[in-house]
């Protein structure tokens, strides 16, 4: 049994091989490419919405107010990222029903790809929020002395997102393997099930805790009781 995608080869492009993981990630992104193409086509006012306009504007709406739930300040920025990267997790995990689909969210590379994109986000909407002195002042709060400790907290934060989301999501395909071999009748009915539940609650989770960490890198900070006092 292939415990990730990366060890499955799908084809040679010009002597380069294509394991599963890049194959599927091509796929999803495929997807979720053509489908906002098809739905937005006819995104004008004066056309009225149809079903899949209508379900998109729905999920645009939940996003767009869980992260003004949690961001202080504007949150266009973040539903463009935020959003996309739910989208992507969820559409991988929710593909899983579909017999011989490996998500690539399955293989550490691509959840450790998408953690680096969260720890590359956070200082650029950090110094687009706040200047660049203002966002490296954040390294030194609330004394200098936590220099390093905020520096590796920063990293820390990128490697829990990328384990979280590659074990959960490793683990489920490894349960499911082995019921499968038990009884291969009725535990596939449950565990498409239970995929697709853990699979909306984990894309839903990271986007929140990139949403948390990107909004703690643009928030305002906020002033000392003695300057809040003197006007």
């Amino acid at each position: 049994m292939n415990l990730t995608p990366d060890q499955i080869v799908m084809f040679d492009a010009w002597g380069v091989p294509i394991n599963a993981t890049i194959f599927y990630t091509w796929i999803v992104m495929g997807l979720l490419t053509v489908a906002s193409m098809l739905i937005t086509r006819n995104l004008r006012a004066d056309v009225p919405p149809d079903r899949w306009r209508t379900m998109l504007e729905v999920i645009v709406q939940g996003i767009q107010g869980q992260i003004e739930e949690i961001a202080q300040g504007p949150s266009r920025h973040l539903l463009y990222f935020s959003g996309t990267l739910f989208l992507f997790v969820a559409l991988s995990n929710l593909l899983l029903v579909i017999p011989g689909f490996r998500p690539p969210t399955s293989s550490l590379s691509t959840t450790t790809a998408l953690a680096i994109s969260v720890l590359i986000a956070v200082p650029l909407f950090g110094v687009s929020s706040r200047g660049l002195g203002g966002y490296l002042k954040t390294y030194l709060q609330p004394s200098p002395i936590m220099l390093p400790f905020n520096i590796i907290s920063e990293f820390s934060r990128g490697i829990s997102l990328a384990i979280r989301l590659y074990g959960n999501i490793m683990s489920g395909a490894v349960i499911a393997a082995i019921l499968l071999g038990v009884a291969p009748f009725f535990f596939p009915v449950v565990m498409d099930v239970l995929g697709l539940l853990t699979g909306m609650i984990q894309a839903y989770i990271f986007a929140i805790l990139a949403t948390v960490y990107i909004s703690s890198a643009t928030a305002t900070p906020s002033l000392p009781l003695s300057e809040k006092d003197n006007p």
